[in-house]
């Protein structure tokens, strides 16, 4: 998920169109904005289905850790938007991005999509005969990356999820009760184990290198509108012990400037172990935004990981938005919030033609033996986020 999206009247297509966009700190239509006293913060942990109580995860869950997600997926789980509250006058623009999307990734492995029972019928008409649509896992919107599972596997043949509590960001954006249980429900939905994470978070908020090392924005995270009353070392103590890993490199980030307070994943990405990639603005973009981009790369370059090795870290240039094809001064350009899938890279692409192009070159030399595929993603991008939050990988065990 990305982080630039913020309330805008610009009626440019793919822009938002007033629609104020998931980003945006709204108060307008069933979204609203919480204040300190977030409740909701701590009811996340326990918005899991009534008929079981999950386990909480622990360091010892038997060798499980998040895997990278350059391995070999099982399918590609992603949700259907049907909510035009939230999508106010652009629902019909996002359908079709995430139809575009499942469509691309269905070439490459399968692809598992959820939507309320009344919509199956026209997601599976705009995805697609490759793609599956399942009504049994209800939603509230499109942005899988959050609300779905994070899968782990023991090396062994095990797969287990982790549900990372999801509460709206911080109670932002309400309905998310659906998706508050979407996790909890596909782990079901596949027969697996379920642990309950010891902290509310999002799957857009933490990245990892499956080599012991995280990294996460302690605007997102170390945050009182998801973990009131934990500290710094407990939230990262909770951390690890669901991904499976012994160390995180924490940014500042930038809280209360958009819904996610800053997830990571639109900026920094692990490409292996203690090997990174961050997107970079151009030397004259001086907003907050690029100027968080910056301090991501010089906190990453002077970093080591787990294992005491130093973080290599490799660039993307990011768009010129003066060339892009949004008007909307808070589209979000993310190439860095690309999705892997089986023999693809899957990216977007914003209309500046040369930042598109080196966007490309730059991935495919990233994943060598990857094709790389852009799409006009305008409407998802105007919604704040692109594709690596709409997508959760299921790794093959």
């Amino acid at each position: 998920m990305d982080d630039r999206d913020h309330p805008s009247t610009d009626p440019t297509p793919g822009d938002g169109n007033g629609s104020l966009g998931r980003r945006g700190f709204l108060t307008a239509a069933g979204l609203t904005v919480a204040g300190a006293a977030l409740g909701a913060a701590t009811a996340g942990r326990a918005a899991a289905d009534p008929r079981r109580t999950p386990r909480t995860a622990t360091a010892s869950a038997a060798g499980y850790a998040v895997p990278l997600d350059t391995v070999p997926h099982t399918r590609t789980w992603m949700a259907w938007p049907d909510n035009s509250t939230i999508w106010k006058g652009k629902l019909g623009g996002a359908q079709s991005n995430i139809a575009l999307i499942a469509r691309t990734i269905a070439k490459y492995e399968p692809v598992t999509m959820c939507a309320n029972p009344a919509s199956v019928a026209r997601a599976q008409s705009m995805c697609g005969s490759r793609v599956t649509v399942i009504g049994s896992v209800p939603v509230d919107d499109c942005w899988m990356r959050d609300t779905g599972p994070v899968f782990r596997t023991n090396g062994a043949g095990g797969l287990d999820a982790i549900g990372l509590n999801f509460n709206g960001w911080g109670n932002k954006q309400n309905p998310h009760g659906n998706d508050a249980l979407v996790a909890q429900r596909v782990a079901a939905y596949l027969g697996i184990p379920f642990t309950a994470a010891g902290l509310v978070t999002e799957g857009g908020a933490v990245e990892t290198d499956a080599a012991g090392t995280l990294m996460a924005t302690r605007s997102s995270i170390v945050n009182s509108n998801r973990n009131p009353g934990m500290s710094q070392a407990q939230i990262e103590t909770a951390l690890c012990a669901a991904y499976g890993a012994s160390k995180v490199i924490w940014f500042p980030g930038i809280q209360g400037q958009d819904i996610t307070d800053d997830h990571v994943d639109a900026t920094s990405r692990f490409l292996g172990a203690a090997s990174a990639v961050v997107q970079l603005p151009l030397p004259t973009d001086t907003d907050v935004w690029s100027n968080d981009e910056r301090q991501q790369y010089q906190i990453l370059s002077t970093s080591t990981g787990a294992l005491g090795t130093p973080v290599t870290v490799a660039r993307i240039q990011g768009p010129d938005y003066n060339l892009i094809r949004s008007t909307n001064p808070d589209f979000v350009g993310s190439y860095a919030n690309y999705y892997l899938c089986n023999n693809a890279v899957i990216s977007a692409q914003f209309g500046d033609t040369a930042a598109d192009a080196a966007a490309r070159s730059a991935l495919a030399r990233l994943f060598p033996g990857r094709t790389v595929e852009q799409l006009n993603i305008d409407y998802i991008g105007a919604g704040g986020g692109g594709i690596h939050c709409v997508t959760q990988q299921q790794p093959a065990v």
